[in-house]
C-alpha cells in the first residue's frame, strides 16, 4: 500500500498534512505520535471511514481513494479499532463466525445456530487459535478480559482473510502481562501480510516494527527503521520525557 500526499482538514484544524508513506509486502509499519497528531484520522482515511480532501491511496495496485469502506474491506483491508467493537452477548466463536459469514457473502441468520455451521465454525476456530483464544471459544465475549477482547478483535480481522491489517492501538488499556501476550501474538502474525500499527506503547512498537513513521501535527516528522527513529534528533525532542528513548 502507498499513501500519497494525503490531506484532511476539519475547519481550521489540519488533521493530516501531505502525509506520504508506504507499507511493503510482509512489513509491520508502525505510525506513532502524540494525542491529536492525526493518527486515527489517517487510519480512518485508509479504511474509508473519512474521505481525504486531497491525495490518494494505492492498495495492491488499485487506487482506492474514492472507494467506500465495504469495497476496501472486500479487497482485503481489515481493521481493529481503538475502542473494542465486539458483540458482548455473543460467544467468542460466534463473533468470529459472523466475520467469516460476512466474508463469504452469505446472509446473516441472527436467530440461527451459527456455531452449528461447520463452514463457519472451522475457519473461525482457526482464527481463534492464531489469536490464542481457542480455549475461550464458548465464552460470552462480555466475560473476556480487556486484553482478550483486543485479541478477539484481531481474530475477527483474521477471519476476513486480510491482505493488509490496520491495527489502531491494540494495546490501549491492556496491562503489562496482556500487552506481552498481544506482542507475542502479533509477532507470530508478522510476515504473513503487511500491517499498519498505530500505537502509544513504545515497548510494543520497538519490539514489532520493521519501520516507523512519526506523525506530528498531521505531518510525517521522520520515517525509517526503529534505530533511525530512536536516534532522530527531532523525534527525541518531540517526545522528550515520554520514555521513547
Amino acid at each position: 500500500m502507498r499513501v500519497e500526499a494525503l490531506c484532511k482538514r476539519f475547519g481550521g484544524l489540519i488533521a493530516t498534512d501531505e502525509v506520504t508513506f508506504d507499507v511493503q509486502s510482509g512489513e509491520l509499519h508502525a505510525v506513532i505520535g502524540p494525542n491529536g497528531a492525526g493518527k486515527t484520522t489517517l487510519i480512518n482515511q485508509i479504511c474509508g471511514l473519512i474521505a481525504p480532501d486531497a491525495g490518494r491511496i494505492i492498495f495492491a495496485g488499485t487506487d482506492i481513494t474514492a472507494m467506500p469502506a465495504h469495497a476496501r474491506a472486500a479487497l482485503g483491508l481489515a481493521r481493529s479499532f481503538q475502542i473494542t467493537s465486539i458483540l458482548p452477548e455473543f460467544s467468542v466463536l460466534e463473533n468470529v463466525a459472523l466475520a467469516v459469514q460476512a466474508r463469504s457473502g452469505t446472509s446473516f441468520r441472527f436467530f440461527g445456530r451459527v456455531d452449528a455451521e461447520e463452514a463457519l465454525n472451522a475457519p473461525a476456530l482457526a482464527a481463534l487459535a492464531e489469536a490464542g483464544l481457542e480455549s475461550r471459544a464458548g465464552v460470552a465475549a462480555r466475560h473476556l478480559s480487556h486484553g482478550e477482547r483486543r485479541a478477539l478483535e484481531v481474530a475477527i480481522a483474521l477471519a476476513l482473510k486480510p491482505r493488509l491489517l490496520l491495527l489502531d492501538e491494540p494495546m490501549a488499556g491492556a496491562g503489562h502481562e496482556e500487552t506481552e501476550r498481544l506482542i507475542v501474538m502479533l509477532s507470530r502474525l508478522k510476515g504473513r501480510f503487511p500491517m499498519v500499527l498505530v500505537e502509544h506503547d513504545m515497548r510494543a512498537v520497538f519490539a514489532l516494527a520493521d519501520r516507523i513513521s512519526v506523525l506530528l501535527y498531521g505531518r510525517i516528522l521522520a520515517s525509517g527503521t526503529p534505530e533511525l527513529v530512536r536516534n532522530h534528533p527531532q523525534v527525541i525532542a518531540a517526545y522528550l520525557g515520554t520514555g521513547m528513548e
